[in-house]
């Protein structure tokens, strides 16, 4: 069975692809590999990906509708997983315009893709961060997600009402899976657990948003991969109980369509992240303590019952552990200690 799988060369998307040539599937990798961070960091990945045989890669970027169409109609992919974004909330403050052309015109290039092959599955990458303004927590994939506060979520949330049309009209299962903050090896520069490790390692301070006070739910990477993969087989379908007087957000009684929850299921104080970090690294932190910045929010929390219950999820890797295997790569990768 062929996957077509974008963001191959990304943190998620990297894993992922290595479980998914693990058990035997083919996989066609979409990444160009760009600066958004280190490329050098992005070409590693690949490298490891491009030694297995059942593994070929394109540099496409998302927003070439007809590159895109071509490949679709020439490996005919049965499974579609759409991991490729342009990430980060406070970088949607400086560049807008990247999240429009990638996250929306490059997504909807990949609905087209989808459309003409028919494949049995879209499962895509959607982000914790579109419950926005909502303070309820654990976040409910129930309760409706309508205040983001920042172009990035706005741009994810658009992306399920995108996925949603194109199931109804066009019948492609889809499932969209929001992303608690992942960690672990081989992680994104730009994420608060790298930039804690560099820092610290130079003995530079390191700047502590929130003041320390907030409070994430921190998810290990392959407790996501293991969310991702069991989405993926079993396709999004219609459910029949639904109340169009009584609409539930995360389902559809008129298109076979689902969002899901990818989250450890419980939060973090982000001191105590720091902590366990510290730790690992026999090494004191040095802590420059920040207001909040514009576009986060205080706390996260998945509430993953639906998840369990429809895939069987069960992430169960404690930051204790994660951020141990973090720096145990860290200091191999970079030779630092």
């Amino acid at each position: 069975m062929t996957v077509l799988l974008t963001g191959s060369a990304g943190f998620i998307g990297f894993h992922v692809a290595l479980r998914l040539l693990e058990r035997g599937q083919q996989v066609v990798g979409i990444d160009n590999l760009n600066p958004y961070y280190d490329p050098r960091l992005k070409a590693a990945r690949l490298a490891i990906l491009e030694k297995h045989a059942g593994y070929r890669h394109s540099g496409l970027d998302l927003e070439d509708r007809d590159g895109v169409a071509a490949l679709f109609a020439e490996a005919r992919p049965q499974q579609v997983i759409n991991l490729a974004a342009q990430a980060g909330v406070r970088y949607s403050l400086e560049k807008p315009e990247a999240y429009v052309a990638s996250n929306l015109v490059g997504f909807l290039n990949i609905l087209e893709g989808c459309r003409s092959v028919q494949p049995e599955h879209l499962v895509y990458a959607s982000t914790s961060s579109v419950y926005g303004a909502n303070g309820a927590l654990p976040f409910n994939v129930h309760d409706a997600a309508t205040h983001p506060i920042t172009l990035y979520a706005a741009t994810k949330l658009a992306n399920e009402s995108m996925a949603h049309a194109y199931a109804h009209l066009f019948g492609v299962p889809a499932t969209g899976f929001r992303f608690f903050t992942v960690y672990g090896p081989w992680g994104r520069p730009d994420m608060a657990l790298f930039k804690f490790t560099e820092a610290i390692l130079a003995r530079r301070p390191i700047d502590v948003y929130g003041e320390g006070r907030m409070q994430r739910d921190f998810t290990y990477v392959d407790d996501i991969v293991e969310g991702v993969l069991a989405g993926l087989d079993r396709p999004a379908a219609v459910n029949p109980d639904w109340d169009p007087q009584a609409p539930d957000p995360a389902t559809s009684g008129v298109a076979p369509w689902r969002v899901l929850n990818l989250g450890a299921g419980r939060r973090v104080e982000l001191m105590r992240y720091i902590e366990v970090l510290e730790e690992k690294l026999g090494r004191k932190a040095e802590l420059n303590l920040m207001p909040m910045q514009a576009g986060d929010v205080a706390r996260t929390e998945a509430d993953v019952t639906e998840t369990q219950a429809s895939l069987g999820y069960a992430p169960d890797t404690p930051v204790e552990v994660g951020v141990g295997r973090f720096v145990d790569w860290y200091l191999e990768y970079y030779g630092r200690s």
